[in-house]
């Protein structure tokens, strides 16, 4: 997956904040896309230490943060209602979606949307 664009879900951001080598490894040399609703998740997912905050931002800055728009909204309805998401997943699925990038993500939940093409990340 080198130098390509990738989308990601909130929990391999977490898995990488838990210094996954492997997650490191594959999203090297990527560009990393990722919802609002990431971010929101991630900034309000526990309590951090500063060292922790620091990480984060870092991570952030990082990443190429998309922000809901008509076309998400529209899709992110379709989602929930066609396929059950909860309403932060369907607004993922949707952003990858919007955007026709690979979602990787560790939540099988996802492989039933056909309008995505998902990579599932095992641990």
């Amino acid at each position: 997956m080198n130098g390509n664009n990738i989308f990601v879900d909130t929990n391999i951001l977490i898995y990488l904040l838990d210094k996954d080598e492997a997650l490191v490894s594959l999203l090297d040399s990527n560009s990393v896309y990722i919802s609002f609703i990431t971010e929101l998740e991630l900034l309000s997912y526990r309590k951090y230490s500063l060292h922790e905050k620091d990480k984060l931002s870092e991570l952030l800055n990082d990443c190429i943060i998309i922000d809901i728009n008509p076309s998400i909204k529209k899709n992110a309805i379709t989602h929930r209602v066609k396929n059950k998401l909860k309403l932060p997943d369907a607004i993922i699925a949707a952003t990858a979606q919007y955007l026709s990038l690979p979602l990787l993500t560790a939540d099988k939940d996802f492989k039933k949307i056909n309008e995505i093409d998902v990579l599932l990340y095992e641990k």
